[in-house]
Order: structure tokens, then C-alpha cells, then sequence
């Protein structure tokens, strides 16, 4: 193996030392992570049941989705993940090695670009909404088309300052605080809900939505202010100006262009879905936004808790190559075995009772059962490529610490081909073969995007191995989770069958609970470890009550 896999001073003579927190309290760190964003995304789906009651899935709640999603581009460019890629590895081992001089320097030149660079593209932004709405959303027309762009142009200063609260998050996950980035949504959820609340019933659905971007701009300032006095207080030598001659800054701009190029690959195959669905029937592209509110859960509680988590404390590590990948290589598979503990039987779920877990959240209004239904179909085929995408995330933050970010990148753009052709087939052609409503192209895309998930994980897995040796997860350990999460979904089926009618809240609690018991009940009784592991920490919770 040599030097550059393992990035400078990966030949350090210097011994290895464990992450700290993370080495004291294995996975302690992931599950403060998942905390925050269980209570963010609990109010996450407290907005979307609100805001579907008032807008279900009419041409107002496509103009506002397409809408959010273009502005949206600024986050996922400049924000968590291309920041975590980037600053976080140089971040990190800066303030691991004690030297918070030049830490301050690189923190403040990063905040400085980022905020210039940001100032520039809202503005950007705002003038040329008329054209991207055109490009990204094509299937819109007429009153449609010109509320989404007055929409877009609304929605670019908050988006900006989401930016600028994933410098905020870089701090504070690089000084081991991560409860509180993750939490930070819950005010952004909090302003857009009241906003609905306020104006619901007062406004018609076209003028509520333009109140809602303000919402959304509005708690996107809350978002990032609650954060903000913590992270300045955490660098101890904060010098807030451009700079673009200190190594480290440089380092962090060299490994920021792979990253931005490859998450902008990922935005594009993001747009092609949106472009596909706004070219299906009326209430698609709503559609597919709720399916992918739901599939994106199981991702950021457990494969980007346990992403985010590992990141610090992989790029923290000092020793020599082999002492590197060697703990690297332990932390990604016990990462892997983690997430799919968890993820597994989500995608079960989603895939077996998807309508029972829809009709709880969403289910009231003017969202009906059959768009439940609809929804439901959109969200299996996404499950297709659920396990592939949360653990993706990991092997990529395991790239990242290794310095590398081109090989992402590369398996990024391998992606969008595959997406952008199979999204093309399976949305129309195929349904017209298969004899079927049409609607159901929106399935279709969704699963596409699976399928190429998958052949990129694969590619980077086999990447890994050559470089820190085995990782993925074991036949054996990935047959039991799913004959448990299996025999799970067929226990919530027979409570499903049995069921009286009754409340889509009360029947879900009835049938998921159902699945997540027997579940539990199989794998530790076929003795999977992660499974002692969560019984062992819920018996503790029980007992200090």
C-alpha cells in the first residue's frame, strides 16, 4: 500500500490513538446523531402531514416542490456533504494534533470563501429563476410555471444560510458536539408548520405557498443561528478572512473540487428524476417528494449517523499505513453490520406494509387513500436501492478519510448514466409494455435509481478492499436480518388481515409493532450480535425508570 493512499503523513511514526468519545463508547456518537435526527425528522413529518392536509398532492404542491428542490442545489453543493468531505478530514486532524493556530486559520478562510462564493450564487439564483424552473421542471406551464418561479426566487436567501450552517456542522462534529447540528432542523420545521397553522385555512393554496417559502427562509435563519454561537466559541483562534496561500486551506480546496464535482453529479441525476416525474400526471413530482421524505429517513438515522460519526474519528487517526487501514478497516465493518441492522428491515417495511406507514403520516385532507397508495408504489421502488445507498455513505466518508475523493467522484458520474437511461425506461416505455397506468413511470424512476446504487456501492466496495483490505458484510449475518425482517412483515400482514377499521395511527402502531417484535425476537434468537447490543441498551433505559 503506499503513502498517497492513506493522504500526507500517513507514514507519521507517531502511535496510534483511538477517536476520542468513540473509542470510550462504541457507537455512542452515531446514536447521538440519530437522536437529533429523530426529533428533526418527527417534525419533519408533522410539516409534511400539515402540509399535506392543505395542499395534498394538487399543481400547488408540485410548483412548491420543484420549486424547493432547485434552490436546494446550493445546500447539497456547498453544504454537509461536500464540507464533511472536504473540511472535516483537515479540520479534524488539525485540532487532533493540538494545532488550533493554524485550525482557526483554516476554519475562518473556509467560512470566508464559502460565505463569498454563496452571496454570489443566491444572487445568481434569483435572477435567472425563470430559467432553471424551464430547465429542471420543463413539464410546467402556464400558472404553474410562474408561481414556481416566483417560488424559487422566495426560497435562494434561506438556502444560502443552510450553507452557511454546514461550516457550523463541520465544527461542531469535528469537536465531537453532534447533537446539536442535527437537531438544529427541528426550527426550521417548527417555522414552516406554524406558518401552515397561521395560514391554512385563511389563504388560497397559491398564496399559502409563497408564505410557506417564507417560512422556510425564515427558519433557515433559526437553523443557523442556534448553532452559530457554539461553533465560534468551540475555534479558538477564528480569523474570518479570504485566504488562499496557507496549506491546509489548500488542502481543503483540493479535496473540495473532487467532492463539489461529484456531488454535482448527484444533483443532476436528482434533477433528471424531477424532470421525468414533471413530465407524468399532475401530482407526481409531490408524489415522488413524499416517497423520498420516507426513504431518505432510514438513510440519515442510520447511514449517515453512523457516516457522520465515523468521519472525525477515521480522519483523527495518526499511526503508520497499516496501522491506518487496519482500524479503518474494523470501523467500516462494524459500521456496515450497524446500519444494516436497521436498514434491512426498513426496506422490508417499506416495500410489505409502505401503505400502513404512508396512511399514518400523511393520510388526512385532501391526501386520500389512493394517494397513499400512489405514494406507496413510488416508495418500494426506492427501496430497491435503500441498503446500497446508507451504506454507500459510509464507504464514501471512508474515501474521504483516506484523502481520496476522486474515486467517488468517478462512481458519482457512473451513476447519473445509469440513472438518467434506466430513469428514461423504466418511467415510460415500461409501464406502456407492462399494460399499466402510466402514473406508475414515477415507480419505475425510483427504482432505476436503485438498481444504479447499487452497481456504485459495489464499485467502491471493491475499491476498498484492495486498498485496506476485506470490508462488507458477511452472507451469513445479511441472510438472517432478512429472514427476520421477513417473517417480521408477514406477522404485520396477519395483524394487518385481522384488524377491525380503525385510525391509520392506531393500525400502524398495532401492525408495525407487529414487525419490529418478531423482528427483535429472530435475530436474537439467531444470535445476532447488533441485536444484544439494542436489547442490552433498552433494558438499561427501562431500568432507570
Amino acid at each position: 500500500m503506499s503513502e498517497s493512499t492513506l493522504g500526507e503523513g500517513a507514514e507519521s511514526a507517531v502511535p496510534s490513538v483511538p477517536a476520542p468519545a468513540v473509542a470510550r463508547r462504541k457507537g455512542g456518537a452515531a446514536i447521538v446523531i440519530a437522536a437529533g435526527i429523530v426529533l428533526s425528522r418527527l417534525l419533519g413529518f408533522v410539516r409534511e402531514r400539515v402540509q399535506s392536509r392543505y395542499l395534498g398532492l394538487g399543481w400547488q404542491a408540485d410548483a412548491f416542490t420543484g420549486a424547493f428542490s432547485i434552490p436546494n442545489f446550493l445546500q447539497n453543493l456547498f453544504g454537509e456533504g461536500v464540507l464533511s468531505a472536504s473540511f472535516i478530514p483537515v479540520y479534524a486532524k488539525l485540532v487532533a494534533q493540538g494545532d488550533d493556530e493554524e485550525a482557526g486559520r483554516v476554519a475562518g478562510a473556509v467560512f470566508a470563501l464559502l460565505a463569498l462564493v454563496v452571496a454570489v450564487l443566491v444572487l445568481l439564483g434569483v435572477l435567472a429563476a425563470p430559467l432553471m424552473v424551464d430547465i429542471i421542471t420543463s413539464g410546467f406551464e402556464g400558472e404553474k410555471r410562474d408561481l414556481t418561479v416566483r417560488l424559487v426566487r422566495v426560497l435562494f436567501p434561506g438556502t444560502g444560510l443552510l450553507v452557511l450552517g454546514a461550516w457550523c456542522l463541520g465544527i461542531l462534529n469535528s469537536h465531537r458536539r453532534f447533537f446539536l447540528p442535527y437537531v438544529a432542523p427541528v426550527l426550521w420545521n417548527v417555522a414552516m408548520i406554524a406558518t401552515l397553522v397561521a395560514f391554512g385555512s385563511r389563504v388560497s393554496m397559491s398564496r399559502l405557498v409563497i408564505l410557506l417559502a417564507w417560512g422556510s427562509v425564515l427558519g433557515s435563519a433559526l437553523q443557523f443561528g442556534v448553532q452559530l454561537p457554539t461553533a465560534l466559541a468551540l475555534v479558538k483562534r477564528l480569523r474570518i478572512r479570504v485566504d488562499t496561500t496557507t496549506p491546509s486551506v489548500r488542502q481543503v480546496a483540493r479535496q473540495f473540487g473532487p467532492v463539489f464535482v461529484g456531488r454535482g453529479v448527484v444533483q443532476i441525476s436528482g434533477y433528471v428524476d424531477r424532470g421525468i416525474a414533471s413530465h407524468l400526471v399532475t401530482g407526481a413530482l409531490a408524489a415522488l417528494n413524499k416517497a423520498q421524505m420516507l426513504y431518505f429517513l432510514p438513510i440519515s438515522l442510520f447511514g449517515m449517523a453512523v457516516s457522520a460519526a465515523e468521519l472525525p474519528a477515521m480522519s483523527s487517526q495518526l499511526g503508520t499505513t497499516a496501522e491506518i487501514a487496519a482500524t479503518l478497516q474494523r470501523r467500516l465493518n462494524a459500521g456496515m453490520r450497524r446500519i444494516a441492522f436497521f436498514v434491512v428491515p426498513s426496506a422490508i417495511v417499506f416495500i410489505a406494509l409502505g401503505d400502513v406507514l404512508i396512511a399514518a403520516l400523511m393520510q388526512n385532507g385532501q391526501f386520500g387513500p389512493a394517494q397513499t397508495r400512489y405514494v406507496w408504489g413510488i416508495l418500494a421502488g426506492s427501496s430497491v436501492g435503500l441498503l446500497a445507498s446508507a451504506l454507500g455513505r459510509l464507504d464514501a466518508s471512508t474515501f474521504y478519510a483516506l484523502r481520496d475523493t476522486r474515486t467517488p467522484l468517478k462512481t458519482a458520474m457512473l451513476r447519473i448514466v445509469l440513472t438518467t437511461g434506466l430513469g428514461l425506461l423504466f418511467a415510460f416505455p415500461m409501464p406502456r409494455w407492462l399494460g399499466i397506468d402510466p402514473k406508475w413511470g414515477a415507480a419505475g424512476l425510483t427504482a432505476s435509481a436503485g438498481i444504479a446504487g447499487w452497481v456504485e456501492f459495489l464499485i467502491l466496495r471493491g475499491v476498498l478492499n484492495r486498498r485496506i483490505g476485506h470490508t462488507g458484510l458477511p452472507a451469513a449475518f445479511a441472510a438472517r436480518l432478512y429472514l427476520a425482517a421477513g417473517l417480521g412483515a408477514a406477522a404485520g400482514w396477519g395483524v394487518k388481515l385481522v384488524l377491525p377499521q380503525m385510525h391509520p395511527a392506531l393500525a400502524a402502531v398495532a401492525i408495525l409493532g407487529a414487525f419490529g417484535l418478531v423482528y427483535l425476537a429472530v435475530v436474537v434468537a439467531l444470535g445476532v450480535p447488533e441485536a444484544a447490543e439494542v436489547t442490552g441498551r433498552l433494558r438499561r433505559l427501562a431500568g432507570r425508570r
